[in-house]
């Protein structure tokens, strides 16, 4: 068969569409997994009914995969002041913990979890690199290890889930070049080491012919990487591939943004924004202290911010401000980061309480183009996502791919809604468990809430979790 002939149709109950919802939908799906038709039609007798209200899946735009293993488990007050700073402590542990075999496992089991959710795609910000010793004081003998990066590259084909694979370039502690950490030491590569690993991989990912795989790339902080390190392999980035994403984490705490300026003069994002890399490509985790002309500036450079409520607000980072950005034109979308919460429904709905909150008003991230804040919300993050992901998903449309999750309207916390109200009800009244099915790429990967590979998946996870507790006791 050829990539553009369509293999199933099917009749849509409800769809919400780039127009709006929409009854009686026929939507056509290539044996790429892209929609190679979508429109009105009364009838479509020869398509597959789906019944309920059918949604664009939802693109996690910030992931790390291994951080699954942590969630939970360090809600306890220490001796000091408890912070993002002292919580990267029990992360670090952590991460020098996990080999290859358990990190797909992890990744595994937190992927399903995503698709049950909601979230179709995600992009996997990866800094896991090295395996072996990388203590200098014993003769450092660690290695860049590949079988890092397929733990997370087959843990997404397995389970079915649309995968940006970010390999994350790290080289320093802190502003001014400071030397790694002993802790720190896995996830080291050098530029060269770096450029050519990501190289490799986009050649075979190009003829892999998966239709839901992207490699990216993703530079960890500028606090890990000089600004001219960064310039120059953000070009040489762009060789490989002239439209891929790159992400990086900027401005999450005071103390980044105070370090910055110590250090170089001008603030973190400030520095992005007159190096002149930013572009429609680029996607901007958290911004947490961005002023007020840096949001404006960003999203005048069409590149993406992406936060995730649910780990800032377990992390006490701060407040994003979402009103400024959107009213600047800017892109902005969701991720899971820490795995603290795996749920688009819950970081889309603190985002909006979080305004509410600080302002003292009710439906903030609403207009007078969509009322309901619910469907604002979904559909504004679903295409920035998508933007975010450098892939054609986020709206049901022709040539996007058939990403979509049907919410079932005989849920007791749907009973009632409309179409238009739907997303509302999933968003502020609870109504997760409505999700029913979910379609990746034309597959139905979650049918009637359950995931073929869950129960073997929740088997070795937990396994895994006890051995490594009793390892750290």
């Amino acid at each position: 068969m050829t990539a553009d002939k369509a293999t199933q149709r099917y009749r849509l109950e409800w769809a919400l569409l780039p127009g709006g919802w929409a009854r009686d939908v026929v939507a056509s799906v290539s044996d790429a997994g892209l929609l190679t038709e979508v429109r009105v039609e009364d009838g479509g007798a020869d398509a597959l009914p789906v019944g309920g209200y059918v949604i664009p899946g939802m693109p996690n735009a910030h992931s790390h995969a291994f951080q699954r293993a942590l969630a939970g488990r360090t809600e306890f007050r220490g001796r000091s002041r408890d912070s993002f700073w002292t919580w990267r402590q029990a992360m670090y542990r952590l991460a020098n913990r996990v080999d290859a075999p358990g990190l797909r496992i992890i990744a595994t089991q937190l992927f399903i979890e995503m698709l049950k959710a909601g979230y179709t795609s995600v992009a996997e910000f990866h800094y896991l690199h090295r395996t072996g010793s990388a203590d200098p004081a014993a003769g450092d003998t660690s290695s860049f290890d590949p079988r890092l990066w397929d733990a997370v590259l087959d843990a997404a084909r397995d389970v079915g889930i649309g995968l940006t694979f970010l390999p994350t370039l790290y080289q320093y502690a802190d502003f001014g070049a400071a030397p790694l950490r002993p802790e720190q030491r896995r996830f080291q590569l050098r530029t060269e080491e770096f450029l050519e690993a990501v190289g490799q991989r986009v050649a075979a990912e190009r003829h892999s012919g998966h239709p839901g795989m992207r490699i990216g790339a993703a530079f960890h902080s500028l606090r890990a990487v000089p600004l001219d390190v960064l310039r120059e392999a953000s070009t040489q980035l762009r060789h490989l591939d002239a439209a891929m994403p790159i992400h990086i984490h900027v401005a999450e705490q005071i103390l980044e943004v105070r370090g910055c300026v110590g250090a170089t003069g001008t603030r973190p994002i400030e520095l992005l924004l007159n190096s002149a890399v930013l572009n429609e490509h680029w996607c901007l985790v958290h911004c947490t202290h961005a002023s007020p002309i840096e949001l404006t500036r960003i999203a005048a450079t069409g590149a993406a911010v992406c936060v995730s409520i649910s780990t800032e607000a377990n992390l006490g980072d701060g407040f994003f401000d979402a009103p400024r950005f959107w009213g600047a034109g800017g892109r902005l979308c969701i991720g899971s980061d820490s795995q603290s919460t795996v749920d688009p429904a819950e970081e889309l709905r603190w985002l909006e309480y979080q305004q509410r909150l600080r302002r003292r008003r009710r439906v903030i991230l609403a207009d007078e183009g969509e009322p309901h804040a619910g469907t604002n919300l979904w559909r504004t993050a679903a295409l920035a996502g998508a933007r975010a992901l450098g892939q054609p998903i986020g709206q049901i449309a022709v040539g996007s791919r058939a990403d979509w999750l049907v919410l079932d309207p005989q849920h007791p916390t749907l009973a009632g809604a409309t179409p238009e109200s739907a997303l509302d009800h999933v968003l502020f009244a609870g109504a997760r468990a409505a999700i029913r099915d979910c379609c990746v790429a034309g597959r139905w990967v979650i049918k009637q809430g359950a995931h073929p590979r869950e129960q073997l998946a929740s088997a070795q996870f937990g396994d895994l979790m006890r051995r490594l507790a009793d390892s750290a006791s």
